[in-house]
């Protein structure tokens, strides 16, 4: 037993105790020799170091994985594979800084795509104040504690129209639903869709209405915009993405276009992107998005261990979503 401030903890049979974190620091001329000691090779010293002073070498240190060698066991080992240049490490992670600003950009498209619909919808349906009725959602959803959130968030905006509003009409924070919807999250906007109602006997179907706009299912909507949320903040914290595993999966289609071997798997950036092309295709301005995609992919996508951690196919220009 432990003694932890008053508090026996039991030991736990069988388990070591985890080791205390050790390293210390080290200056960015250290971290440039120790790199050069794993065998990565440094062509500019002086543009290596201005990178590391501006990008952090822990930030780094992910793009320089994929070059890491393996041992006879399989394990990754600290060294890197013959011929890797500080410039290859950068060139990657540039790769990526330029594919989320791309998703970044197809995302807004989307998200004001679904705002507008959504709103349009639920205001000549239900009124100005539409979601103030609990009514207008499943039995399910929890209204009182998702709109408490929203009008806090009302609130809190500096927005020139919120202060207008405020200052001319009674009962703020609640305001018309086509306020509302432009200073939600889109975390809030996907939890607002989900919570809508959807019932094919009763004659009420909201989530139809708006998801057959973009020729979705409106249980494939739900998922692909709670997928999206989740990509969006990975963007936002300019985290890794090109070969990321999702932790938020799309769920899997029926439709053998989602499905292997035309799209190999559903936890990748590749069914990202598809979900986007895919979305943008009823707002009449994704070509441009799209082409511009292609031109950054494609001197990646020949390499086959890049094409696989982003989850495309060999033909991927030929995806019959992606055209």
């Amino acid at each position: 037993m432990r003694n932890l401030g008053g508090f026996f903890m039991p030991a736990v049979w069988g388990l070591a105790m985890a080791d205390r974190y050790k390293k210390q620091p080290i200056t960015f001329q250290e971290q440039l020799v120790q790199l050069e000691e794993r065998g990565l090779q440094i062509q500019d010293r002086q543009a290596a170091l201005t990178s590391l002073a501006s990008i952090s070498y822990y930030r780094l240190s992910a793009y320089w994985y994929p070059f890491r060698l393996r041992g006879a066991d399989g394990a990754v080992t600290n060294q890197l594979e013959d011929g890797t240049t500080f410039e290859d490490v950068i060139d990657l992670y540039d790769f990526d800084r330029r594919l989320r600003l791309l998703i970044m950009d197809a995302i807004e498209r989307v998200e004001v795509a679904v705002r507008t619909r959504l709103t349009y919808h639920l205001a000549h349906r239900y009124g100005a104040f539409a979601h103030t009725d609990r009514h207008n959602f499943h039995p399910g959803f929890n209204h009182s504690e998702w709109l408490a959130k929203l009008e806090a968030e009302t609130v809190r905006s500096s927005d020139e129209f919120i202060r207008h509003y405020r200052s001319k009409y009674d009962g703020f924070p609640t305001i018309p639903i086509w306020m509302l919807t432009e200073v939600m999250s889109l975390g809030s906007l996907s939890l607002l869709y989900k919570g809508l109602n959807n019932n094919r006997k009763s004659g009420v179907e909201d989530k139809k209405s708006i998801a057959d706009h973009f020729n979705v299912h409106h249980k494939r909507l739900v998922s692909w915009l709670h997928t999206l949320t989740y990509i969006r903040n990975v963007c936002a914290h300019h985290s890794r993405l090109w070969n990321r595993e999702l932790a938020i999966r799309p769920d899997a289609s029926k439709d053998v276009r989602w499905q292997p071997p035309i799209t190999p798997r559903n936890d990748r950036i590749f069914y990202v992107l598809l979900i986007l092309r895919h979305m943008l295709h009823p707002t009449a301005n994704g070509d441009d998005w799209h082409a511009a995609v292609c031109r950054l992919i494609e001197p990646y996508a020949r390499n086959v261990h890049y094409r696989a951690a982003m989850g495309l196919p060999v033909n991927w220009r030929d995806h019959p979503i992606w055209m």
